[in-house]
């Protein structure tokens, strides 16, 4: 074998090996191709299950007829022969073809695409006026088609390995999240038995005080109980789209004022720094968005123990921007894409309680406000989240 043609075959494997299966790589693939195999027209057909029917992929004209872009149904009924029998066809021209022009006179080569029980479509070449399809033509056509088959194995295999990743992932985030929210059960649980058990004890009488620190957790605990409920439940009416949301005019900065006011009857040592501008109105549910902002506050509170927390409001022609902002330990860089994610929990959070639920909750709130929510951190820097939404002036 010679060195153009080794380097032929070289080039035609490393295209095959490495690149997806794009428009562009099927271009590139078939470009190289026709330097050693002569082609007018071809196309590239493969089988969809959804439709249990061949569909073209890629169909140019490249020759002769190259000022007549092939069209998508052109040698359809032949690449579907050639799929159907599993074996390479020819076809040529009809003998009553005129002779004068040579697009009446195509010369047609179809090689399934597939091996090995994969039946993946079927490659089509044309030739306009000739010249006959030899055996070597076919041999080449051929090998063109068994790396076209490796070409479209390998981006399977990638999808399905992909697949199978993110499924592995999904279980692992499921896995986690029953051992998480079984333990948040048990907490608040295992808080009103015991004092409840503790208040019903006969043998022993509580004083009024510790009576009423006893009822106090319990009542607190419940709280909490019914809350992690309330998100385990929410999260899935938002996964399914079905949590109505009430959109009526509303000041994003009353909004975050009245949040502001009740975190900090909650927690007096906390330090809230605001920057909040006068806030046109825009549609949206009050109630959804406070919620949003009260779980901001809780995750800062939780992770960001003792920082001061910034808030900023601001605006241009017609978006909302909320910052928030803590002075924390950050959040690890391979976990900050995935805080969003539905029953994620970064891996150091392990001291920390939580089910995963509330920043899942917070994105589908934004995102059915037509806004976006996103995070931006690094170790040891602290983090802040951005909210965006459309300004809607009420009318």
């Amino acid at each position: 074998m010679d060195r153009p043609t080794l380097d032929f075959l070289n080039e035609l494997i490393h295209i095959a090996a490495l690149a997806g299966n794009s428009r562009g790589t099927i271009e590139k693939f078939l470009t190289s191709l026709r330097s050693q195999f002569v082609f007018d027209n071809v196309a590239v057909y493969l089988f969809d299950e959804r439709t249990a029917s061949l569909e073209i992929m890629y169909a140019r004209a490249i020759g002769r007829a190259r000022n007549a872009e092939a069209d998508a149904a052109w040698g359809e009924t032949f690449a579907n022969q050639v799929f159907a029998q599993k074996k390479i066809l020819k076809q040529d021209p009809k003998p009553d073809a005129p002779t004068n022009n040579r697009l009446d006179q195509a010369y047609m080569l179809g090689i399934p695409i597939g091996a090995d029980g994969f039946r993946k479509g079927a490659l089509v070449f044309v030739r306009f006026g000739g010249p006959l399809y030899l055996d070597e033509h076919i041999q080449i056509a051929s090998a063109a088609a068994n790396l076209l088959t490796i070409l479209f194995e390998r981006a399977e295999w990638r999808d399905t390995n992909s697949e199978l990743r993110e499924l592995k992932r999904q279980m692992q985030l499921q896995e986690d999240f029953v051992s998480t929210i079984s333990h948040e059960l048990r907490t608040p649980l295992g808080f009103i038995k015991g004092y409840s058990t503790s208040l019903l004890r006969p043998d022993t009488n509580w004083d009024a005080e510790t009576q009423k620190e006893f009822l106090t957790i319990i009542d607190e605990e419940a709280d909490r109980l019914s809350q992690l409920i309330e998100n385990v439940l929410e999260s899935a009416r938002l996964q399914s789209k079905t949590l109505p949301l009430r959109f009526q005019p509303m000041r994003l900065d009353a909004v975050l004022r009245d949040v502001v006011m009740r975190i900090r009857s909650r927690y007096k040592d906390l330090q809230v720094n605001m920057d909040i501008a006068l806030a046109p109105p825009i549609q949206g549910d009050g109630v959804r968005i406070a919620q949003v902002f009260e779980n901001l506050f809780t995750n800062a509170i939780k992770y960001a123990p003792g920082t001061p927390i910034t808030i900023s409001l601001s605006f241009n022609h017609d978006t909302a921007t909320v910052t928030f902002k803590d002075e924390g330990p950050g959040i690890p860089f391979e976990s900050l894409p995935l805080i969003f994610e539905r029953f994620f929990r970064a891996r150091s959070e392990k001291t920390v309680t939580g089910s995963g639920l509330g920043l899942y909750i917070c994105k589908q709130i934004i995102q059915a406000h037509r806004g976006k929510i996103w995070a931006e951190s690094a170790p040891g820097e602290g983090t802040t989240f951005y909210i965006q939404l459309p300004i809607n002036p009420a009318t």
